[in-house]
């Protein structure tokens, strides 16, 4: 217990705040509780939020991140408190989420010695540094209190570095209640800073020669742009260009996509306008994103024979055939893009290009369905008359979020939030309540069924801290991209994946009576009753019923289902990416 007098643990904090941070996210434990004491002791300037699962916890410090920027931070206490937390992080670090791991150890003297929950490395016990060293940018433990300030720094450094991702301290509970008398407030680290990156010259030559032939230029933007708050850079380029614009399913906030430039979705969920525009580009710019294989399903003929500018920390995952040229440009996002846009200031200007300016999307087509329930298309579009404009929208894994990608126009000053890093169902309750608590703005949270049942008792959580979270649960009782793939890859005459028949707005209204939930059955009905949430200061639940049978606009299963001939028991899962 505190007698008063500073700690590391309060050291850590006013740390904190200094490098912005509003709000921390986890859940309690031993090994951890000076932390939250230390937290309390802010006055408020940092306020901690208690969540039911580390996982959920570790997602809503992500979406506080994706939806406002800054440092997101989660803290947990050791033994299997830490183990939930891998999954969060290895969400961050495959979404380059800058992020801060604060996890509880066992007192240094019992390490080694059969303590509880030990993971020391010694007498034994696993080594958490080791495995969280391989899904992080930066981990250590701090063994000597006088430590903390240069490990610390360190890892808020590395977190918020160009590449980005998750850092983790692992820090004994004896350390965290260690005397901070006579420290000093920590120094941060600036974010890294480097000179100009080797390739920002090459970049704007070819793109000056591409503008001057006359060249149609397609960029394509993904989430490194929010990352790097590089919105009006990445707006100030595609201007200089007079580009056309793509964005990856993570990327999907970062350019408006009301703009006669926009062409829509790029990959397996995507629009085939952005294939025609790849096609007939004399030059690709990816900005933010390396192109994973969700990300570029379908378009890889066609970027193997057009040249390529890729603005990014790390290098793409595509690789133009010999003789194509492919300049990378690594480094600081914003730096580099502005760098490029002044390099190309006394270039002739871009041919004008006509637009309409209704846009230049083309939908998928999916195959009708004559079934009980509101179909997909029909309940994004509902969702998207219903939405706030300064909303942020979350979405989880599977047919909803393959919808949602598909069919949903992000709210004009909003967010659009998804975890295709490691996909894990759930993950948008936990960025959802973050998402609202961190901007004080509504957030929508679009689930099947199957994210419920994983992670959705984190609506005890938004009730709890009333937060501004409208969540849609598309329910179909079953994994319903995974029954598709029964049926369509294994020609099954069984499903795995489809569930018994629950209520879960009657559930969730019984659990929760201040909660408003309702079940409808229609689009309209869908409609209204998220225009009645859009008001409350506090969460609703609205459970919308869909049809497993539904096809959802993926390209490779529509692909798939166009085939003429489907060859009795053959497997081809080899050719579908393998999404949950």
């Amino acid at each position: 217990m505190s007698n008063g007098s500073p700690r590391v643990a309060d050291h850590i904090m006013s740390t904190l705040t200094v490098a912005g941070v509003s709000h921390v996210f986890g859940v309690g434990g031993a090994n951890i509780e000076d932390l939250y004491d230390a937290a309390h002791r802010t006055d408020g300037r940092i306020r901690a939020v208690v969540a039911k699962h580390e996982f959920a916890a570790t997602c809503m410090a992500e979406g506080s991140v994706r939806a406002r920027g800054g440092l997101g931070v989660v803290m947990a206490t050791s033994g299997a408190g830490a183990m939930n937390l891998v999954p969060g992080v290895a969400e961050a670090y495959a979404a380059r989420v800058p992020l801060l791991a604060l996890v509880g150890q066992p007192p240094r003297d019992l390490e080694g010695r059969g303590a509880f929950q030990d993971s020391s490395g010694r007498g034994g016990a696993f080594d958490a540094t080791e495995l969280f060293g391989t899904i992080s940018r930066f981990c250590a433990r701090v063994d000597d209190p006088a430590e903390t300030d240069k490990l610390l720094a360190a890892a808020i450094d590395a977190a918020r570095s160009p590449r980005g991702g998750p850092a983790v301290l692992l820090l004994p509970k004896d350390v965290q209640q260690a005397p901070a008398a006579g420290f000093a407030p920590v120094d941060l680290l600036p974010t890294s800073a480097s000179g100009p990156a080797p390739g920002r010259r090459a970049a704007a030559e070819l793109l000056a020669r591409t503008v001057a032939a006359g060249g149609e230029i397609l960029v394509v933007a993904g989430d490194g742009v929010g990352h790097a708050d590089a919105r009006a850079e990445l707006a100030a380029l595609v201007a200089r260009l007079d580009a056309w614009v793509a964005v990856t399913p993570e990327g999907k906030d970062t350019f408006p996509n009301d703009d006669p430039r926009f062409v829509g979705v790029t990959g397996a969920i995507g629009h085939p306008s952005v294939g025609r525009r790849l096609a007939a580009a004399a030059l690709c710019v990816l900005v933010g994103t390396r192109l994973p294989v969700m990300a570029r399903a379908g378009l890889d003929a066609a970027l193997a024979t057009v040249a390529l500018v890729a603005f990014d920390p790390e290098p793409p995952f595509v690789a133009p055939a010999d003789g194509v040229p492919l300049v990378h440009v690594d480094g600081d996002l914003r730096a580099e893009l502005r760098a490029v846009v002044e390099l190309l200031a006394d270039a002739p200007p871009a041919r004008a290009v006509r637009r309409d300016p209704a846009g230049h999307r083309e939908y998928l087509v999916t195959p009708p369905l004559d079934a009980p329930g509101v179909r997909l298309p029909d309940a994004v579009r509902a969702i998207g008359d219903a939405v706030p404009a300064d909303a942020t929208v979350v979405s989880d894994a599977g047919n909803a979020s393959a919808a949602a990608v598909h069919h949903l126009p992000v709210p004009p000053r909003g967010r659009f939030v998804i975890a295709l890093g490691m996909g894990g169902m759930g993950h948008s309750f936990g960025a959802g309540i973050g998402a609202a608590l961190a901007t004080g703005r509504r957030s929508y949270v679009l689930t099947g069924d199957g994210g419920f049942y994983a992670h959705g008792m984190e609506l005890h959580t938004a009730v709890e801290y009333d937060a501004p979270v409208t969540f849609v649960v598309f329910n179909n009782n079953a994994h319903a991209m995974c029954v598709t793939r029964e049926q369509l890859l294994q020609h099954a005459d069984y499903s795995y994946n489809t569930f018994k028949p629950a209520y879960l707005a009657a559930g969730v209204a019984a659990m929760f009576p201040s909660l408003p939930a309702v079940r409808v059955g229609t689009a309209d009905e869908l409609r209204d009753a998220l225009l009645a949430t859009n008001d409350r200061p506090g969460p609703a639940l609205v459970c919308v019923e869909t049809d497993p049978a539904e096809t959802p606009p993926f390209v490779p299963f529509l692909r798939l289902l166009t085939e003429s001939t489907i060859p009795p028991g053959g497997n081809r899962a080899e050719h579908v990416p393998p999404v949950g």
